[in-house]
């Protein structure tokens, strides 16, 4: 049963006395109840609010918001507005919006204990997806209370080399910098590029939305894209106060920005600082964020008390609070109240091309994107893969391979499960393969003191291709097909990546042996995605093809060997369209 439903049933009576029994009031010192007399204490003073039970109202408030909200709370209580003749008395809790997402659509796992009466998160965004997920019980017209611009935030000493180097902060600095064109940043730009965690704050939304905006649409597109996300992956933070702690953390990154909501850089400034945290606005234009509040009661008392108490935080006193504490006005027009000099004092320009669709649209990108990875890569290590690559000496088909896996190897999270195996006849006499490292949390060891990112780095520098040997492709990849399928994790996205030549010297299964048996093996409840990487000129497309179709996979072929990483990627943009991809 659906926490708003079991929250329904309840009558009045029985809703105003767990209400009662939950807690303290925002801004409420203390409750007591004499002689059918409720007197509600306020900043030490009191107000006699009615001789009825007050309505209750609960409002759950993303984190940069929740402190004026419970400001705005304890003021508004003190007003003694009421409804059919009772007070309305609020309360504000601080609650991820992903959180309250949860409690609203039913889900049982991660949800709040009572379902609230108002929220106000940190997007709009959050509100359409309840909507779409299953909380069409919403009312329409939510009223937004505040704004705040995204801009790319640093140390002020730090803004001043940039603007030396005559860097101005832009979208497509949040790409990795193989996307553009790199391999490590120049010493003008920073060098990291933080971002919220889309799936836990509005401004990792926004910036997804940026992010896809500025690199368009299409295959090369998609592929800029999923760079973007798992490199963001990799050093996102569940908070604003944690990233911009980390700007001012000199131990690890030299040039680090991170980007935030205007209002938490004010927030963050209130403690003293001989080099504070500036605000830079992008130069192709930012994305507000607003904080809209949509009434989400569901006994109609207690919804008209939330609507009434949503309709006061958009008027003049209200809206100075909002200001006062660094936020812009719910309609935009008025920017903070004593901002600082940190804080740009011109209203920064916007991205109008990016829609309240658009931004829909990115966060659907990141979900299918962003689930952790369970993969065991295999890697051909036979005589195919030690020839020579013409032009580069000393190159092989192998080396040049897993020099762009281990840059792969970076746009993969802690919160990846990876192994990896090497493959042809002979390497092992059971065999055929070797097992380097067993599949399981690439941020743990899996035996000693050496965590396997770290062996996995290792081996991309260390493999070599045995001259000698012939490949036993098609019996290798059953085998790893059956560890991946063995180990499914049904948190992640389950797939064998193939490392490979794309040629089998016939000493193990043929190809319609292996054919056969991943169309019986293949569950489509615990699919396991077969994703295989050739490299070379003379690959045998249709046969390698049928391979992965079996498993909904795909095939990505590179012949040079800068094209190597532009396929993986290419290999990982394929969940966009999971499970309606066209062959590439």
């Amino acid at each position: 049963m659906r926490l708003g439903r079991h929250r329904a049933a309840l009558n009045l009576e029985q809703r105003r006395r767990k209400a009662l029994q939950r807690g303290v009031l925002a801004g409420l010192t203390v409750v007591a109840i004499v002689a059918a007399t409720l007197v509600v204490l306020l900043g030490g003073g009191g107000a006699l609010c009615s001789a009825r039970e007050p309505v209750l109202v609960s409002v759950a408030a993303a984190v940069d918001v929740a402190p004026v909200a419970m400001e705005a709370a304890g003021t508004f209580n003190e007003t003694k507005t009421s409804v059919g003749g009772r007070c309305i008395l609020v309360q504000v809790t601080e609650q991820p919006p992903a959180t309250v997402l949860r409690t609203l659509i039913g889900e049982k796992a991660g949800v709040l204990r009572e379902r609230p009466d108002g929220w106000i998160a940190d997007s709009s965004a959050w509100i359409r997806l309840a909507r779409k997920q299953g909380a069409g019980s919403l009312p329409s017209g939510e009223s937004v209370v505040a704004t705040s611009p995204l801009v790319f935030a640093t140390r002020s000493s730090l803004a001043q080399k940039f603007a030396v180097s005559k860097t101005e902060m832009n979208w497509r600095m949040v790409f990795p910098s193989t996307i553009r064109g790199r391999l490590l940043p120049t010493s003008g730009e920073p060098d990291v590029v933080r971002v919220p965690d889309p799936s836990l704050a509005g401004a990792g939304i926004a910036t997804v939305a940026a992010a896809r905006d500025v690199v368009g649409s299409g295959p090369a597109a998609d592929k800029a894209l999923t760079a973007f996300v798992r490199w963001a992956q990799a050093g996102s933070a569940p908070d604003y106060r944690s990233m911009l702690a980390a700007v001012d953390d000199r131990g690890f990154w030299q040039r680090p920005v991170v980007i935030v909501p205007e209002q938490s850089v004010w927030t963050h400034n209130l403690q003293p600082s001989a080099d504070p945290v500036v605000a830079l606005h992008p130069r192709e234009g930012t994305i507000n964020l607003d904080y809209p509040y949509v009434v989400t009661a569901t006994d109609p008392a207690v919804a008209e008390a939330s609507t009434v108490f949503a309709d006061w935080l958009r008027g003049a006193q209200a809206q100075e609070m909002v200001r006062r504490a660094g936020f812009r006005s719910g309609d935009g027009t008025q920017g903070p109240i004593s901002p600082g000099p940190e804080i740009p004092t011109e209203t920064p320009k916007t991205r109008p091309s990016v829609s309240a669709e658009d931004i829909d649209a990115a966060l659907q990108a990141w979900s299918r994107l962003a689930p952790p990875s369970n993969i065991l890569v295999i890697a051909d290590t036979s005589k195919h893969m030690a020839e020579p690559i013409t032009g580069q000496k000393g190159a092989t088909r192998l080396s040049v391979a897993l020099q762009a896996a281990r840059l792969g190897l970076q746009l993969f999270p802690n919160s990846t499960h990876m192994g990896m195996w090497e493959f042809a006849e002979k390497l092992e006499p059971a065999t055929g393969y070797h097992e380097w490292v067993g599949l399981g949390p690439v941020d743990q060891p899996e035996r000693g003191q050496v965590i396997r990112r770290s062996k996995l780095d290792q081996l991309t520098t260390s493999l070599k291709a045995h001259s000698a040997l012939n490949s036993s492709l098609y019996s290798t990849i059953l085998s790893g097909f059956r560890r991946v399928t063995a180990k499914y994790d049904e948190r992640m996205n389950n797939a064998l990546l193939v490392i490979t030549a794309g040629k089998d010297d016939g000493g193990g299964l043929t190809r319609q042996e292996l054919l056969a048996q991943l169309r019986k093996e293949w569950d489509p409840d615990k699919p396991v995605q077969i994703v295989m990487i050739a490299f070379g000129s003379d690959v045998d497309k249709a046969g390698l093809t049928e391979i992965s179709s079996a498993t909904n996979g795909s095939l990505h072929v590179a012949q040079q060997p800068g094209e190597i990483i532009d396929v993986f990627l290419a290999a990982l943009a394929r969940r966009l369209c999971h499970p309606t991809c066209k062959s590439p």
